[in-house]
């Protein structure tokens, strides 16, 4: 008989009463002690292991924690860059002053100049930085395999979920796991999958399915599983509670996303970092992206996969220790995090108020101040994410994200950081604000353009064309070069397929990217427009996989978007043919942003040819196929994972025996 099977329960057999003599009066028998639960001293029975409380304040932003340590920042790298960056923006905006000048210069000139300043300094930065991130790209590929290091403290993989698809999470960590065993160290990893999850029927999922996990790999003291009764501070406060439970036992920390996968051989070489470094508080890893299905997750997926490790390198090449963190795939000094980086709540109310949502670059702010080495490994593989399956999933996944980056303006300010820390925080800022403020350079120019056009040698147009040229050489050439750069390599050209296929895809992303750009400006712009006005964005689980938008659904998001572009190539056709001409992608990306929508949500649209093949779909690396099986394991279970939720929600039966009489005999 199955042991989880109760024995049926047999009634007591009923006795008649007995005469109860007055002489001798009965003693009633004591009652039994309640049997004891069973103490959970074995792995399987707890969902948690013994408490490590380590404490973890809350820091304060109007006061300055002391002398903060240098770090052997590489002071020149900076002044080259920015100095660079100012001269270039010099050039270009005196340029742009000559073209401006014939008919006067009126407030929309001025306008339009200032605008105009922002945006080229905006590119010509990332321009710079990606170049240099180019040269060390080709130095990391010319560098020789090194022997994977010893390791010997142990570490946390946390994995905030908040209403995420289990077997997703699930499979993730388990490929983690195996993969780590096959390294010979999972003895040395905790799992912990930390639940914020609202929907009872996902939270049940989660346990159950921690309890399955435990079972098939027979590892009960490596995963663990815990469910805040309340969500408070969202992800930021999920790690944070984890930390003032259990942070004590572990010298690091790895946090992982829903969607977060990391090689064994990445891990190791990222604890073994962190052991060598004891001024390292947090490093980072730039993720690849992986597993896009859809038309528009896969030329996210080429573009990081090409042009992301060069904007990485450069990246790490200028900030040094004073880097970055994007709140996933990265290795944090347990105790670093919780000495630095408790976030306080910022004053007022929503959406610039309250808990800080974008927490990562405050963090990471945060830790430098107090004296540790925040640094970027981009030359680390193995670090996996996903991307939004369409674009208005990625507008939903930016208006989160845009209100907290628009709310570290009231962090700006705190005593104590490093000014390469606020240029982080400033840049995140700017990389949405940049929306509203191309879209009004586009209007101011229009503006111009019909102001001037009746002075003689207003805007020349070999002046305009030469300023444009310049402008869409800083944009494309860092694509350019790096395809170039992987093209030239062998074994990364045969990991994209060849070279017909990596310039296929660059011309196919250059195309997409371009059409998309208008009406991702309007729902940035909108975005940034809403948290102005003091819309709360809220917290929701995104959208993984295939979204299935209809050309309604399209319309009903795009149709303002449709409307403005036909409204913009009307007014300009009006204003001058020419400037049709020049705005003509930005037109055509409005008119046909519904049903371009569609067409890049759809499950393999459009890469029948091959179009945006990475190295991860040709030979896919062993976490990521055997995340795969998984997940299709996971979902092939449910009937399994049904009964046991059966099971633990039913009344267990209790056996009661009648108890014996007992005969006292009284004492003589």
């Amino acid at each position: 008989m199955d042991s989880l099977t109760p024995s049926p329960v047999r009634p007591a057999r009923k006795r008649p009463p007995r005469a109860r003599s007055p002489a001798r009066p009965r003693r009633r028998p004591q009652a039994r002690p309640a049997a004891r639960p069973p103490k959970a001293d074995q792995p399987a029975l707890r969902s948690l292991p013994p408490r490590q409380p380590l404490d973890m304040p809350e820091q304060r932003l109007d006061l300055a924690p002391g002398a903060r340590a240098e770090l052997g920042s590489p002071a020149w790298r900076r002044a080259l860059l920015i100095g660079m960056t100012a001269a270039m923006t010099a050039a270009a905006g005196l340029s742009m002053a000559d073209l401006l000048a014939p008919g006067g210069f009126g407030p929309a000139d001025a306008g339009m100049l200032a605008l105009f300043c922002i945006l080229f300094a905006w590119i010509a930065f990332a321009f710079l930085s990606a170049a240099a991130g180019l040269v060390l790209s080709w130095r990391a590929a010319q560098a020789r395999w090194s022997a994977r290091p010893v390791i010997l403290t142990r570490t946390a993989l946390l994995a905030p979920v908040y209403n995420e698809d289990p077997g997703r999470v699930l499979a993730g960590v388990e490929a983690i796991h195996e993969d780590l065993a096959a390294c010979g160290v999972a003895e040395l990893y905790d799992i912990y999958v930390l639940s914020d999850t609202r929907d009872p029927d996902i939270a049940r999922a989660e346990a159950t399915g921690v309890l399955r996990l435990r079972a098939r790999t027979g590892a009960p003291d490596r995963f663990f599983y815990r469910r805040r009764a309340m969500n408070r501070d969202k992800k930021a406060g999920n790690i944070a509670d984890w930390v003032r439970q259990f942070g004590a036992g572990y010298e690091g920390m790895v946090i992982l996303d829903a969607d977060s996968l990391m090689s064994g051989d990445t891990l190791v070489r990222l604890t073994a970092a962190l052991e060598a470094d004891p001024k390292a508080g947090l490093i980072q890893t730039l993720p690849t992206i992986i597993n896009g299905e859809t038309l528009f997750a896969r030329m996210q997926q080429f573009a990081g996969r090409v042009f992301g490790p060069s904007v990485a390198q450069g990246q790490a090449w200028w900030s040094g220790a004073e880097g970055n963190y994007w709140g996933h795939n990265a290795i944090i000094r347990t105790r670093a995090f919780a000495a630095c980086a408790g976030l306080p709540h910022i004053g007022g109310g929503k959406p610039f108020g309250g808990h800080i949502l974008s927490h990562d670059f405050v963090e990471a702010a945060l830790l430098r101040r107090g004296g540790w080495a925040v640094r970027m490994a981009a030359h680390l593989e193995g670090s996996y994410e996903e991307a939004p399956p369409s674009l208005p999933d990625m507008a939903v996944r930016d208006r989160r994200w845009c209100q907290g980056n628009l709310q570290h303006a009231a962090v700006l300010p705190a005593r104590g950081l490093h000014w390469v820390s606020r240029l982080h925080l400033a840049r995140g800022i700017l990389s949405y604000a940049t929306a509203p403020l191309w879209l009004g350079f586009l209007v101011l120019g229009g503006l111009v353009w019909a102001q001037q056009r009746p002075f003689p040698g207003a805007g020349s147009p070999t002046g305009a064309a030469m300023l444009f040229a310049v402008t869409m050489a800083l944009l494309l050439a860092p694509k350019l070069l790096a395809v170039g750069l992987a093209a030239a390599i062998p074994a990364a050209r045969r990991a994209f397929g060849g070279a017909v296929r990596l310039f296929s895809g660059f011309v196919g992303e250059v195309v997409l990217s371009s059409l998309m750009a208008a009406p991702l400006m309007l729902m940035q712009s909108r975005a940034v427009a809403d948290v102005l006005l003091g819309r709360d964005s809220g917290w929701n689980a995104q959208t993984r996989d295939d979204p299935q938008i209809s050309l309604a659904d399209a319309w009903r998001r795009h149709r303002r978007h449709t409307v403005m572009g036909l409204v913009w190539a009307a007014g300009a056709m009006a204003v001058d043919p020419m400037l049709l001409a020049w705005t003509s992608p930005l037109a055509l990306g409005l008119v046909l942003s519904a049903p371009l929508t569609v067409w890049t949500s759809r499950a393999r649209s459009g890469c029948g040819f091959g179009l945006f093949r990475t190295p991860e779909d040709l030979a896919p690396p062993r976490v990521i196929s055997r995340a795969a099986e998984l997940r299709a394991r996971h979902e092939g279970e449910a009937a399994i994972r049904r009964q046991i939720d059966k099971l633990m929600a039913a009344p267990v039966p209790v056996h009661t025996p009648a108890l014996p009489r007992v005969r006292v005999r009284e004492a003589a």
